[in-house]
């Protein structure tokens, strides 16, 4: 794991409060509940070429506030997010949230935690 800087660690603490978060050993029990969900890497491009969740679709943290009306115009739909550890996948929650999605769930561990628990693309 990166060591994240102290004002990093504190943003993403400062939203905890205000998002959902599932941890990775519940994301097929948990989005089998929601059968419209969508579940969306937040990460680079590149970290999403090298390997990803079977099914998921690429909408990097740098853009998904940009573009996430145009991929996911209804603010119902079910979104699950996650990116390396789930740091980034939880800002991007809180962000779109704001922007009025309702169901927004950021994967506590994300891809770390996600690789040995879910099928996976090369």
């Amino acid at each position: 794991m990166a060591d994240h800087s102290p004002g990093f660690l504190a943003l993403v603490d400062s939203v905890r409060p205000h998002i959902r978060e599932v941890p990775a050993a519940e994301l097929l029990q948990t989005m089998a509940q929601h059968p419209q969900a969508r579940l969306l890497d937040v990460r680079e491009q590149s970290e999403f070429a090298a390997g990803h969740v079977r099914g998921a679709e690429w909408l990097g943290k740098g853009i998904i506030e940009r573009d996430i009306e145009a991929r996911v115009p209804d603010k119902d739909t079910p979104l699950f997010l996650y990116c390396g550890g789930g740091y980034r996948s939880a800002l991007a929650a809180d962000n779109i949230q704001k922007m009025g999605y309702r169901q927004v769930w950021s994967i506590d561990g994300g891809w770390r935690a996600l690789k040995e628990r879910v099928p996976i693309e090369p």
